[in-house]
């Protein structure tokens, strides 16, 4: 299934793009796909942490994502 991410800050940086679309497994949960993006993306391995939103909602780890769905990356902010 199609999946549309959406990516901010450095997590933009890694994807080197703020929108794209990525084939997933059907019933994928974040927490698994948080992992595929570690495998297809090392650079993820980096960030202490990194929040995902389904349209403009925060999810936990055991959701589950649906065709269609925009998957938002929101990684760790600074600043001062």
């Amino acid at each position: 299934m199609t999946i549309h991410i959406l990516a901010f800050g450095i997590a933009k940086d890694i994807l080197q793009t703020q929108k794209m679309s990525l084939e997933v497994e059907e019933g994928i949960s974040v927490s698994a796909f948080k992992l595929l993006l570690h495998e297809k993306f090392p650079d993820f391995e980096k960030l202490v942490s990194l929040r995902v939103a389904i349209h403009t909602e925060y999810q936990e780890e055991d959701a589950i994502l649906q065709a269609g769905d925009e998957v938002v990356l929101i990684p760790p902010v600074s600043g001062g």
